[in-house]
């Protein structure tokens, strides 16, 4: 044992010894190496990056700090998602039929919505698919709300669930609705369980275990896989997707954890909004969950319901809009845009993160000089200091260009939630920031329907009296170091 020790002893006195000498070599080389490294790798980011505020935010980070900055662009640099682009095309060829036969029906059932408005042709052609008419729309506010809504829908199930979300907690929530699901797949009803694998991070794998044994299939959404799928931790799905039986979905801003129920000491009270759809919309909500299985698993998964039922009180025209970095437009930024310009009277948003590129802000301007009611909701309080920071000087800039940009004062407000005019609405998981618009897979809900816009108004009327506005020039009164603060994080904006 002595013996063999020895070596290992000498070897490492000759590599420390060696170090000591070249130390100063050494340290140069990877000076160096890390420099070239940057400088190669900002080439990349230009010819890679979408826009030209991210390629220059990279530019500069990747040429003043290599060292940190090479192995971040590479984890996280890319906005384009080949792989997907793949699968997704892949998938369509194996069940398009199906889909194409949902159309069919649609139009065989007078349920696809005939416009001749451009905004809503735009909005058609962005998420491929049409407006759906005849669906029952219920806006669910805060968690109670919502959970026990998704509940009652999932124990009503009879053939399958869809339950996609970027958060799954182990905590008391989550193990109410493992508790749930495993009910239904213990009753034969087919179980679908699709988590993003850096969201739930944290989920423990007991409690995947005991999804499989309960008979629930499971699946992590991860951007690693097999051979020319990139390795890119930058692309998440942050999608909440819940249908049951092809005629109920949710879509909204909630994950499933006790913080969505207000339980977090640092972010109580939670402040969020889900939609609950009954109707055709609920069978269009299948195609994003499919592609994104088949991602997962290479499994398609044809046998759902393309039938689409109507309640007899479906009155509300809906449009499910899916977004992500394998379109070949930046999808989610221009439903933004296109709604922003599309308002005539009112544009009310509210949004956790508000970090929007510069022809957001510019849209929001020509908003209010059009003689639109402009009004932006985010939180007082947020759980990340860093986007926080940097949307104080697009705030400012907003404000003093006329927006009425607020500051919700009771808790964190977590919702993604937006009202043009008196009859179009729009909620879902997309945020106001370019990992929304050009890096996360999203899903918003589009509602046509004066009475869900009236119900939304109300809502965001109280987040609007429970708010503080923000004064313009307010920015220029605070200190030296928080005002650079803002401005340095704002830089790195394009890629938060």
């Amino acid at each position: 044992m002595e013996n063999d020790e020895k070596p290992k002893v000498r070897r490492f006195d000759r590599i420390r010894t060696y170090y000591r000498l070249h130390r100063r070599r050494l340290i140069a080389a990877f000076v160096v190496i890390s420099h070239i490294a940057g400088a190669w790798s900002s080439v990349d980011a230009v010819m890679q990056n979408r826009t030209p505020q991210g390629a220059i935010a990279w530019g500069i980070s990747l040429n003043l700090f290599p060292y940190a900055a090479v192995p971040a662009y590479w984890f996280f640099g890319h906005s384009d998602f080949d792989g997907y682009v793949m699968a997704r095309d892949s998938s369509r060829e194996k069940f398009g039929a199906l889909q194409n036969e949902f159309k069919q029906t649609l139009e065989r059932s007078d349920l696809m919505e005939k416009s001749t408005d451009k905004f809503e042709q735009t909005l058609q052609n962005l998420a491929q698919m049409d407006f759906t008419k005849g669906n029952r729309t219920t806006l669910l506010i805060d968690g109670e709300q919502t959970y026990a809504s998704m509940l009652e829908a999932i124990d009503s199930a009879q053939k399958y669930i869809l339950f996609q979300f970027y958060i799954v907690r182990s905590d008391e929530t989550g193990l109410k609705f493992k508790e749930h699901l495993i009910a239904k797949a213990k009753q034969g009803v087919r179980v679908y369980f699709l988590y993003d694998e850096i969201g739930s991070l944290s989920l423990d794998d007991s409690y995947v275990r005991d999804l499989v044994l309960g008979g629930v299939k499971v699946q992590g959404f991860s951007t690693k896989g097999e051979a020319g799928r990139k390795y890119q931790l930058n692309f998440r799905n942050h999608r909440k997707i819940l249908v049951v039986d092809g005629k109920t979905g949710f879509v909204g801003g909630l994950n499933i954890g006790d913080e969505y129920l207000g339980k977090d000491p640092k972010l109580s009270p939670w402040r969020d909004t889900h939609v609950r759809v009954d109707g055709p919309a609920a069978v269009a909500m299948q195609v994003p969950f499919s592609e994104d299985w088949y991602w997962a698993t290479g499994e398609v998964l044809g046998d759902f319901e393309w039938t689409p039922v109507v309640p007899p009180d479906g009155d509300s025209a809906v449009l499910s809009l899916p977004t992500g970095p394998a379109d070949p437009h930046d999808t989610c930024s221009l439903f933004f845009l296109s709604a922003i310009n599309h308002a005539q009277s009112r544009l009310w948003i509210a949004t956790p993160y508000f970090v929007p590129d510069q022809q957001i802000i510019s849209a929001l301007q020509l908003a209010v000089l059009r003689g639109v009611d402009v009004r932006l909701i985010v939180p007082d309080l947020n759980d990340s200091q860093l986007v926080d920071f940097a949307s104080q000087p697009y705030l400012d800039e907003i404000s003093k260009s006329g927006v009425r940009a607020c500051r919700y004062q009771k808790g964190f407000l977590h919702q993604k939630v937006m009202l043009v005019d008196d009859e179009f609405s729009c909620v879902g998981s997309a945020n106001m920031d370019n990992r929304s618009f050009r890096l996360n897979f999203e899903v918003m809900l589009a509602v046509k329907d004066p009475e869900f816009a009236s119900a939304l108004e109300a809502m965001l009327e109280q987040d609007l009296a429970n708010s503080t506005e923000i004064k313009p020039g307010n920015f220029d009164k605070k200190p030296f170091w928080f005002r650079l603060a803002a401005k340095v994080s704002r830089l790195l904006a394009p890629i938060l």
